[in-house]
């Protein structure tokens, strides 16, 4: 349906639910890779650091069940990242985390040959649990853009050292009035990226392209099981509607993308996890 190729790269983790013994693959970088590939991009693929544990196993196998291209991942020993969430009233809330485990500790480090590689595809999403910023300035000088999920904590230091290389900007912005929303994405919008996008939960999102802001309402979800990865789902269908559309010369707003994606985002809370594939664990 969508002639792009896109590379999610940085953070893979299993997701453990607490309160039901169930743990899903997850992490923004992977779940990027996924969703790209069920909203209908030609080719994607996914570039990270596994561990040699059941979890890091679980991803992987996971990842090719949907299809993504592994070819550039490396497995270590040691442990897969992971977090363990509970759910309540519909929304994911974080208890722990291990710091990526074993991605945390050896960093992915670009070669010329992964390089050669980035090279084939259309745009690179990352983000701030990846550990990947140093790399940044390497994936610029191959002429990819590049997409980066700052989240909700990124600081102002983080936004200045980071934003320079991004062409796209995503942030989360839930229960933040939008006046101040707004204010936030056209100082990181000064900082070089071309366009800047902040979720706000049930309240839809906001975008900013320099010129105007774009406003999108929330897609009410038809059976709720939980949030996991509804932000992810949402810039992943964003960018891949809107790189197609510029990639044809065809003349799709930037507000039509937003609307698939606030579309594609409601049928990712009727998932459990951020896409299935959910297997129990003991503690």
């Amino acid at each position: 349906m969508y002639p792009v190729k896109v590379l999610g790269f940085g953070d893979n983790v299993v997701d453990r639910y607490d309160h039901l013994k169930i743990m899903y693959p997850g992490g923004n970088a992977a779940n990027f890779a996924v969703y790209a590939k069920r909203f209908g991009a030609e080719r994607s693929a996914y570039m990270g650091i596994f561990g040699s544990d059941a979890a890091g196993n679980h991803v992987i196998s996971s990842l090719e069940e949907e299809g993504v291209e592994l070819v550039k991942c490396v497995q270590l020993l040691g442990e897969n990242g992971s977090s363990k969430n509970t759910v309540i009233d519909g929304d994911r809330v974080f208890l722990e985390s291990n710091e990526g485990g074993i991605r945390g500790d050896y960093r992915y480090v670009l070669s010329r040959f992964d390089l050669e590689y980035i090279r084939q595809f259309d745009l690179v999403h990352s983000g701030n649990y990846s550990f990947t910023e140093r790399e940044l300035p390497k994936i610029k000088k191959t002429g990819v853009a590049i997409s980066f999920d700052f989240s909700d904590d990124s600081t102002k230091e983080y936004f200045e050292r980071v934003a320079p290389w991004v062409d796209y900007a995503f942030l989360s912005c839930s229960g933040t009035d939008l006046a101040v929303i707004q204010e936030a994405l056209a100082w990181i919008h000064s900082l070089g990226p071309k366009l800047v996008c902040a979720s706000r939960g049930a309240a839809g999102c906001v975008a900013f392209d320099g010129e105007r802001f774009y406003e999108q309402a929330a897609v009410p979800v038809k059976h709720m099981a939980d949030t996991m990865g509804a932000g992810d789902s949402l810039l992943t269908a964003f960018l891949v509607s809107w790189i197609t559309a510029q990639k044809e010369g065809r003349a799709d707003s930037i507000q039509e993308c937003l609307h698939k994606a606030a579309v594609f985002a409601s049928q990712t809370c009727e998932i459990d996890g951020a896409w299935g594939h959910g297997v129990r664990y003991e503690d």
